[in-house]
């Protein structure tokens, strides 16, 4: 039963397009027939979730917000 709802939750329902210029496409066609890409589904979804992820991960609040510090202040006092 756990199985089911977990698998109904994955169910891929939205439907996102996107319009290509016949240069982006035909650079698209050579890239998915260069790396053998067959399906391009997962191909989109993989790569924008993977460059969702990167910029969450490269803008995740750190404990060290500042810059490190330094042996001097800018205003070279001590």
């Amino acid at each position: 039963m756990r199985h089911l709802v977990y698998k109904e939750q994955l169910k891929r329902g939205n439907r996102f397009a996107v319009m290509l210029n016949d240069r982006e496409m035909r650079a698209l066609d050579i890239y998915c027939s260069r790396y053998r890409i067959r399906n391009r589904s997962e191909f989109f979804r993989e790569t924008i979730m993977k460059a969702i992820l990167k910029r969450f991960d490269d803008e995740h609040p750190t404990l060290w917000e500042e810059p490190e510090p330094t042996l001097f202040n800018q205003d070279g006092s001590r």
